[in-house]
């Protein structure tokens, strides 16, 4: 069949390069002048590493596997709070990987033909035919297919084009900022894979080790008017992590504003009623944008990738619509049971005052043990 795949971040890599070695017809449109991806670090759950396993591309990033380490929720001083054994939940389940979202992207593109990707063309909207669909940028066809795959992110159009009725996005009122650097040679084991919280101010501040040698940091706090730029956003969160544990002003004062990123959080404003209209099938954050509390935004695309591309092999394009209906009812109940718990994280670990004190409380009591099974049951996802 002809695919068109719509944005070629980390998911639309991965299924482009999925369906190109089922032996369909693979066009990959990008809107930027070059495929790359912008950005720090990113962590790959069990469930998105067996995602890859089946798209043929988990060698390298296996490759790139991060030593086990301690991990769990910590208060602003660095005492802890939920203590969990990640050794043992690796042991149980998998690895997680953490590794620089450009590299990763590298890795995904290279067994994809530089001659089915097409760079600097935005599509503007499809026009959905009984036997195909045009693909439209600038005012003209410039793809023509029997499925279009959208995985145009969270914040492209198509979805609205496909589900005009659908709320959109909805910002959760939070900011994140994200960097990397070398690793601090006198960084205590305790502190990596960790995140700590403030009750009284609701923010958050985490860091996973990057392969021997780096490190990546992010915050989440509250965002009240428009976001600012790195230099301001960075001076923001050191005023207001003066009195944190001193490793998180260090980090943010030694990461240039240059290496900071800066995003409002947003997800879905409620689940779509389904990932596929007709022909055309939505994946990754185009389907199910969510927080990024439960790092599993790239994982859900990569299984999102394996299971569109298992559905569709062997399809012939009169399969195509009936195919596509089977990949929407193996992956939009447990993607959306994903983006719900993801918000649902989000607003336990941003929670002020009394609230969040008991939620500190009923933390600390939790065994390790139980902690250590939750965890292992959250990377369990599928």
């Amino acid at each position: 069949m002809r695919i068109a795949v719509v944005g070629a971040g980390l998911g639309g890599v991965a299924v482009a390069v999925g369906l190109h070695r089922a032996g369909h017809e693979v066009t990959l449109l990008e809107r930027g002048a070059a495929l790359r991806e912008k950005g720090t670090g990113i962590a790959i759950m069990p469930n998105g590493l067996r995602a890859l396993d089946a798209l043929g591309l988990a060698e390298d990033v296996r490759g790139r596997h991060t030593k086990a380490f301690a991990g769990g929720l910590r208060d602003w001083r660095g005492r802890p709070l939920l203590v969990t054994d990640v050794i043992q939940a690796q042991q149980e389940i998998g690895a997680v990987v953490i590794v620089e979202r450009a590299e990763l992207h590298q890795a995904l593109r290279a067994p994809l033909p530089a001659d089915l990707v097409r760079t600097a063309t935005p599509v503007d909207r499809l026009e959905i035919g009984d036997s195909e669909v045009a693909v439209i940028s600038g005012g003209r066809a410039v793809a023509e297919a029997d499925v279009v795959v959208a995985a145009d992110g969270i914040a492209g159009e198509l979805r609205a084009q496909l589900f005009p009725r659908h709320p959109g996005l909805r910002r959760t009122g939070r900011l994140d900022l994200r960097g990397m650097l070398p690793r601090p040679g006198d960084l205590t084991p305790d502190l990596l894979a960790c995140q700590l919280v403030d009750r009284r101010s609701g923010a958050m501040f985490g860091l996973f080790p990057v392969g021997e040698d780096r490190l990546y940091w992010f915050t989440d706090t509250a965002l009240r008017g428009a976001p600012p730029g790195p230099e301001e956003a960075r001076g923001q969160m050191l005023s207001l992590m003066a009195d944190w544990h001193p490793l998180v002003t260090r980090l943010i004062e030694d990461t240039p504003p240059s290496d900071i990123h800066v995003d409002p959080i947003a997800g879905l404003a409620e689940p779509l009623p389904s990932y596929v209209s007709g022909r055309v099938a939505l994946l990754g954050d185009a389907a199910h944008g969510m927080p990024p509390d439960l790092g599993q935004g790239a994982s859900q695309a990569f299984q999102d990738a394996a299971a569109l591309t298992r559905h569709l092999t062997g399809a012939e394009p009169a399969d195509a619509a009936e195919r596509l209906l089977r990949y929407d009812a193996e992956r939009r109940p447990s993607a959306n049971r994903v983006m719900r718990g993801a918000f649902r994280q989000s607003r336990l670990t941003s929670r002020t005052g009394v609230t969040a004190w008991l939620r500190d409380a009923l933390l600390r009591a939790i065994p390790s043990r139980l902690a250590t099974r939750q965890l292992a049951a959250l990377w369990h996802t599928e």
